[in-house]
């Protein structure tokens, strides 16, 4: 395998994937007027919609090439928690409560047994967020997609004065990390690209992690609803970031004009070292696609901060918050100056 491996050598580009999205986002310009019309607020993880004295909240999002993995394993009874928690983690970024989902399935041949496991999963996920799955869709698209996709969108609430936007931080915060249960839903490309490429398929054990990768790659995502809002609702804080697709680069959706300087990460599980060392991926590179252990982080004052860390077992300060611009990985290794 020749050495350095990257997200767009995968087959992935951020960049261009962002370009992409700019390119959808310009031809967006209808405003609705009144009672429903969104809030005008760039980089928020959902986007909040005016209700009178609530903000309401739609959050959507799929599993990705994580479902490869399931496929090849013939295991499918926890993708549908991933798809949960890719959508609710996304949507307590704004301090909101999700409340409702509906799903959506893309598949080449109906099957019963894989829809009934992605179902158990679903369901699951949305009994750890306290949300009800309120519809969905089955789509049978034979001439379209080979396999299965899976995704959803979550609908949530907050009271207006108790959003959280990111644009309260300020020199002095601090960053908490909670830790990940594991690669969560993002990177998975690259991920089992990098196996691939060094004969390692995904029902083979590999040396340091404790079942086989394709086990390992499918531990579900985090659910951090109840967590965060238990925070929220005990302390000041100025900040929420899911740690998601862009990894350290999310951080960059917080108030502009600051540094957040990442220099005491969490240390990643073996998982993320094993990748990193198989693929010949750099710092920089793999910091902004996969979690590297911080699934998420709470930017909060000091005094706040370390309460926090002291009530959660899963919790670290990994960082401050401090003037300048860009995020930095242990004091200026690798700055990310954009989203």
């Amino acid at each position: 395998m020749s050495p350095g491996w990257t997200y767009s050598k995968a087959g992935v580009n951020i960049d261009q994937k962002s370009s992409a999205i700019r390119s959808l986002v310009g031809e967006l310009s209808f405003r609705r007027e009144g009672l429903g019309q969104m809030v005008r607020m760039p980089g928020l993880f959902a986007s909040l919609i005016d209700f009178g004295d609530r903000y309401l909240t739609l959050a959507t999002d799929g599993v990705g090439t994580k479902l490869l993995v399931a496929e090849e394993l013939g295991k499918w009874d926890t993708v549908g928690i991933d798809c949960i928690a890719m959508n609710v983690n996304d949507t307590i970024c704004v301090n909101a409560e999700p409340t409702s989902f509906v799903d959506y399935i893309a598949i080449n041949v109906p099957d019963e047994n894989v829809t009934k496991a992605i179902g158990a999963g679903l369901e699951k996920g949305a009994e750890m967020s306290n949300m009800e799955i309120v519809g969905g869709e089955i789509a049978v698209l034979p001439e379209m997609v080979n396999g299965v996709d899976l995704s959803g969108t979550c609908l949530g609430y907050v009271e207006k004065n108790k959003a959280i936007t990111g644009q309260a931080c300020e020199d002095g915060d601090l960053i908490v990390g909670l830790r990940s249960s594991g690669i969560h839903s993002n990177g998975l490309t690259l991920a089992r690209k990098v196996f691939q490429a060094n004969g390692i398929s995904m029902k083979d054990r590999v040396p340091g992690l404790k079942g086989t990768v394709g086990e390992e790659l499918l531990t579900p995502t985090e659910i951090y609803v109840k967590q965060v809002l238990g925070i929220t609702s005990k302390h000041m804080v100025h900040g929420l970031v899911d740690i998601t697709g862009g990894g350290l680069r999310n951080i960059l959706r917080m108030k502009a004009g600051l540094r957040y300087v990442i220099d005491d990460p969490i240390e990643p599980a073996p998982l993320f070292r094993k990748i990193q060392e198989l693929g010949e991926v750099d710092d920089r590179e793999i910091y902004q696609t996969l979690n590297m252990g911080m699934g998420f982080s709470v930017i909060a004052p000091r005094s706040d901060a370390e309460a926090i860390v002291k009530e959660n077992g899963n919790a670290k300060i990994v960082g401050r918050v401090e003037k300048g611009e860009g995020v930095l990985l242990q004091d200026g290794d690798i700055l990310y100056d954009h989203y």
